[in-house]
C-alpha cells in the first residue's frame, strides 16, 4: 500500500486548491494520508526561500493572477485577499497534529480541510477561538474535547520537530506531497501524485 506524507500549511490557497483532490487520489489508490501542517516560516527560512511579504512586487503581483486563474480553473469560490491572511495557524495546527496522534488521519485532515475553506471561501477566522470550535464541531467531532487536546504544548514541540523533519527529507513549499523518496511541491503536481501512486 503506498503512503502519502502530505506537509500542509493552514495558510496556503495553494493547499486548499490540492485538499479534496489529494483525499479523492489517496482513496482512489488506497493510499494512505498523513498530514503535517508545519512551519513553512522555518521552512522557508532553511530552504532560501522567502515569506510572501518579503517577495518581489512583480512576484507578488504575478501570484495574485494565478489565484484567480486557478480559481476559475478549479471552479473553488476562493477570496483573492481573504480578511484574516494570514491568521495565526498555531492553535488550529496544534489541534490537527493532537488529532492525527490521537485520532488517527482522517479526522486531522478533515480538520485541516475545514480550517482552510473557512478561511479562503467564507472569510472566517481559524485563529478566533470560537470560530475555530464550530470548525472543530462541523466535522463532527467535539469541540470541547479536541480544543483540550490541542491546549497540550507538547503539540507545538511536536511541530517544531515535524518541521525540522520536513526540512531534512527536502521539503521546501506548501502543499508538498511525499512518496517515498519522491517530493511533489504544490497542488499542480497532482497529475505526477497520480501517475506515481498508480506504479505502486
Amino acid at each position: 500500500m503506498a503512503h502519502i506524507d502530505y506537509y500542509a500549511s493552514l495558510n496556503s490557497p495553494w493547499t486548499h486548491f490540492g485538499a479534496a483532490r489529494i483525499e479523492a487520489l489517496a482513496a482512489q489508490h488506497g493510499a494512505t494520508l498523513r498530514i503535517f501542517p508545519v512551519d513553512f516560516g522555518t521552512i522557508f527560512a532553511g530552504s532560501g526561500g522567502l515569506p510572501l511579504p518579503k517577495r518581489s512586487p512583480q512576484r507578488q503581483a504575478y501570484r495574485l493572477q494565478e489565484l484567480a486563474r486557478w480559481r476559475d480553473t478549479l471552479g473553488i469560490p476562493i477570496k483573492i485577499h481573504p480578511k484574516h491572511f494570514p491568521h495565526n495557524e498555531i492553535p488550529a495546527a496544534a489541534c490537527v497534529i493532537g488529532l492525527r496522534e490521537a485520532m488517527g488521519d482522517a479526522p486531522a485532515i478533515a480538520l485541516a480541510h475545514r480550517v482552510l475553506k473557512a478561511l479562503w471561501e467564507e472569510e472566517r477566522n481559524p485563529a478566533d477561538p470560537a470560530t475555530l470550535a464550530a470548525l472543530i464541531a462541523d466535522v463532527g467531532l467535539d469541540a470541547e474535547k479536541v480544543m483540550a487536546l490541542g491546549s497540550d504544548p507538547h503539540w507545538q514541540e511536536r511541530r517544531l520537530a515535524d518541521t525540522q523533519a520536513a526540512l531534512d527529507r527536502g521539503v521546501f513549499g506548501a502543499p508538498c506531497y511525499v512518496i517515498g523518496d519522491d517530493i511533489f511541491w504544490g497542488q499542480d503536481r497532482l497529475e505526477f501524485v497520480a501517475r506515481r501512486l498508480a506504479r505502486g
